[in-house]
């Protein structure tokens, strides 16, 4: 009896064939498992850091898109100050070669004036030479060419001829007058029509606003590249807390295969 209950107690302490092989297999499976966790833990982590690097990337691109914006931005306001600086010397000198054409005019006005009184002298002095010319040959004819008639005669002919080729000259310096000062006339309004021309090119370029519609859109680019910029800092940052959790999980697998391993 004592030998049978001895070896009964020895059956009852042997573990059971069947539950042992059981928890092999289930071991097993776990392994399998905790190695698939392990895979895609592993696959996970790389895909994030790949997204890292490429964030990263794509930052480096934002910041160089940022700094050509803000260098577009103040080439387009430079531009903007010369066009407001062109157009104000197109209308200084605007106004300075209107003043000197208003001024040629004027002198054209005093020179038609001054040659239109000389030609009235000079023919009131023909006028005056040919009644003196009627007035000598007559005192001639009638008391001879040395007569005390006829010598007076001859001093206000000599005087009005004297005259007439005064007021000649003084008719010919005028024209010479009237012909420059309309050649400056002309030359100055040729250069306002020149500075009216670059001035409506100049306001054209200003109003057509090409210079303010580059600044504002370089300033909506740059707003939208700081936005993807910061969007793809999230990114890294998101990228890098699934990291540091895939990377979490890895060792707890591996600590769970190193334990089944054991096991």
């Amino acid at each position: 009896m004592f030998a049978g209950f001895v070896a009964g107690g020895a059956n009852a302490q042997s573990p059971d064939p069947s539950s042992q092989q059981q928890d092999i297999k289930q071991d097993k499976k776990d392994i399998r498992e905790d190695k698939k966790d392990l895979s895609k833990d592993r696959a996970d982590r790389n895909a994030d850091q790949k997204d890292i690097n490429t964030d990263k990337r794509d930052i480096k691109s934002d910041k160089k898109d940022v700094r050509q914006d803000n260098k577009d931005i103040n080439s387009d306001k430079r531009d903007i100050h010369q066009d407001n600086k062109d157009i104000s010397h197109d209308k200084t000198d605007l106004s300075k070669d209107r003043a000197d054409r208003n001024a040629n005019q004027k002198d054209i006005n005093h020179d038609k004036t001054d040659l239109s009184k000389d030609r009235t002298d000079r023919n009131a002095d023909q006028r005056d030479i040919n009644q003196d010319k009627a007035d000598l040959k007559q005192d001639d004819k009638k008391y001879g060419a040395n007569s005390s008639e006829a010598k007076p005669d001859r001093r206000d002919l000599s005087k009005d001829l004297t005259d007439r080729n005064a007021d000649q000259r003084d008719i010919n310096h005028d024209k010479t007058d009237l012909s420059k000062d309309r050649t400056d006339r002309n030359a100055d309004q040729k250069d306002i029509n020149k500075d009216k021309k670059d001035l409506t090119a100049d306001q054209k370029d200003r109003n057509n606003n090409q210079d303010v519609k580059d600044v504002h859109n370089d300033q909506k680019d740059l707003k939208q590249d700081r936005k993807d910029r910061n969007k793809d800092q999230k990114d890294i940052n998101k990228d890098k807390k699934d990291l540091k959790a895939d990377r979490k999980d890895l060792r707890k697998d591996h600590q769970a295969a190193g334990a089944s391993r054991k096991h």
